[in-house]
């Protein structure tokens, strides 16, 4: 409408000057030399202004002419233009669907329309790389490390075809020649970096770690982890080489990063050596505030080599004083009393985890079992419990799980990998196999008494037996002597019959008077015999009536039927302080 409108004023304005034009009286008269022209003023006016129009027309059409064939070739740059980028746009979509065919024909219009665009050369570069064309590939990223504004990009994909073609040797040359010409890039820094950790060279690991922080790459918290990390990697490289390099890294790694579980316990053990125990306590019992650790109670406790067990219980003590509950204090407690022989105390320690235990919870209670009562039955118990047990935190970095701590990652290369946790691959999922308990075992655990076991003969195997009471009849303490047979819940059931029927019919002098006596064993048969809550053990006498064989469970290894005697009998003779290992049971040769 405005236009309109505004086209309407124009016309009327012209009129409006035409007419005052032709309204203008006068005369206007050219005269050159004989020559004399006379002509009205509206008249001049409308000449002067038809030839101005001819004029710029003229000039126009000669300045199109002239300009045509570059306008004519700058037609066709845009042309081809808007064909490269199509290609282009439609080619990086085909890579990025997985259609290596139709990338393929993307980046040859690509490169027909505009061989020197750094999109073109890219395509051509990831269309190769999709179908496997490792020469192409690397054609196309040499093409864009020789321009100014695609080294970088060109000089990252030679490093990634370098690392496809397994050559170390050809990546670290690429990465360090890209950092040189480039200190921020960031990928340089990381695979220089990863290079010399695998390659162990710390010492440059720490320059390219100085560089990055110069450079931006990291920040001043990560920076000093960093650093604790490598510093604690090179202290353990020279442990043997350079004692003064480690006590150094080993120090300032701790000061840098006092959580780092590995650094505080070589700092502290470096400030032992050199008879600063009470520095190296607090260096501990820091460490030990942050994380408890294993590996720490374990330095706390012989921070002082030749120090008696009792005085080590008492070190540990000392340690977990402030946070005596947590999981790793009891364990720790409890490796410390069995290697000082207070097997009560390290049972008390680990009782709040019994009814859930971890393998390293059974191990040690095998191990209290072996030590205090010498009883190689619980023990072994509990060591076959230890493999249904829970798994134990471990280090773990990416799925990979360590038996030490290591500073870089050895499926990834990343540094400060490593976490104390349990492995994925240990969690429970959610459809999972139980395995249930093996009830035999379950009830010698279960057994345990605070009083040890009266100590038997050589000659005298001791055997573990469990009675069955009904309310048929009663039986008396030496008919359950001479009558002994041991079931498992889920084989009485199937024969009770046939295993009773060889049962002594006859009973002793304390026997019933009509016979009841030994009819109870085949009532009790007839029926399934539940377990009871708290099996009786009764030592067997020299000479007893033929008893049932005990039937196993199906993971109990079994012993040798010649020498039962000797291994149900076995004593231990190993010393009340017996010497432990942090790992586990170890039985005593």
């Amino acid at each position: 409408m405005l236009r309109i409108i505004l086209f309407l004023v124009i016309i009327a304005l012209a009129a409006a000057g035409a007419a005052w034009v032709a309204e203008q009286p006068g005369e206007v008269v050219l005269s050159w030399n004989a020559w004399r022209a006379e002509m009205r003023l509206p008249v001049f006016i409308l000449t002067l202004g038809g030839a101005i129009v001819a004029i710029g027309l003229v000039w126009a059409i000669i300045t199109a002419l002239w300009r045509a064939p570059k306008r004519m070739k700058l037609g066709r740059a845009a042309r081809r233009s808007g064909r490269a980028q199509r290609a282009i746009t439609q080619g990086l979509l085909a890579v990025g669907h997985g259609d290596a065919v139709a990338a393929r024909s993307h980046a040859t219009a690509a490169r027909r329309h505009a061989p020197h665009d750094p999109l073109a050369l890219l395509l051509q570069a990831q269309s190769a790389q999709l179908e496997g064309d490792r020469d192409g590939a690397r054609r196309a990223f040499l093409a864009m490390a020789g321009r100014d504004d695609t080294k970088s990009l060109g000089m990252r994909g030679l490093y990634i075809e370098a690392q496809r073609a397994n050559d170390p040797q050809a990546a670290l040359a690429i990465a360090e020649e890209a950092l040189r010409l480039q200190p921020n890039a960031a990928w340089a820094s990381q695979a220089v970096l990863g290079f010399r950790c695998a390659r162990a060279d710390w010492t440059g690991a720490l320059e390219i770690l100085e560089t990055n922080l110069s450079s931006g790459l990291v920040d001043k918290k990560a920076f000093r982890r960093q650093r604790a990390v490598l510093l604690t990697a090179r202290a353990l490289d020279v442990e043997d080489s350079d004692e003064s390099l480690s006590r150094d890294s080993a120090l300032e790694a701790n000061k840098l990063a006092p959580t780092l579980v590995p650094a505080a316990v070589l700092a502290a053990r470096c400030l032992a050596e050199t008879h600063q125990v009470r520095r190296a306590m607090k260096l501990l019992e820091a460490a030990w505030q942050a994380e408890p650790h294993p590996d720490i109670a374990e330095a706390y406790a012989h921070l002082k080599p030749g120090d008696p067990p009792n005085i080590r219980l008492a070190r540990v003590e000392n340690l977990i004083a402030k946070n005596r509950a947590d999981f790793e204090s009891a364990l720790a407690l409890a490796r410390a009393g069995i290697d000082a022989g207070e097997f009560a105390k390290a049972r008390r320690a680990l009782e709040p985890f019994l009814d859930n235990p971890t393998q390293r919870v059974a191990m040690l209670m095998a191990e209290i079992e072996h030590g205090e009562r010498g009883d190689t039955a619980k023990a072994r118990a509990w060591t076959l419990r230890a493999v249904r047990a829970l798994p134990d935190p471990v280090w773990t970095a990416d799925g990979y799980v360590s038996d030490h701590w290591r500073p870089v990652s050895p499926v990834t290369g990343r540094l400060d990998a490593f976490q104390w946790q349990v492995p994925l691959a240990a969690l429970p999922a959610k459809k999972t196999v139980v395995i249930e308990d093996n009830p035999f075992h379950d009830a010698l655990i279960a057994s345990s008494a605070p009083e040890a076991l009266p100590a038997a003969k050589p000659d005298e195997p001791v055997v573990v037996t469990v009675e069955t009471v009904t309310e048929a009849a009663v039986v008396s303490p030496k008919e359950a002597e001479a009558t002994l047979i041991t079931v498992e819940p889920d084989t009485v059931a199937d024969k009770p019959k046939d295993v009773l029927k060889d049962a002594p019919k006859e009973q002793g002098k304390d026997g019933g008077k009509d016979g009841s006596k030994a009819e109870a064993p085949v009532a009790a048969a007839e029926t399934v015999i539940p377990m009871p809550s708290t099996p009786l053990f009764h030592r067997r006498p020299s000479q007893t009536p033929p008893v049932i064989p005990i039937v196993r469970a199906p993971d109990d290894p079994g012993v040798d039927e010649e020498a039962a005697p000797e291994d149900f009998g076995e004593r231990s003779t190993a010393p009340a302080g017996q010497t432990g290992s942090w790992r586990g049971y170890r039985p005593p040769r």
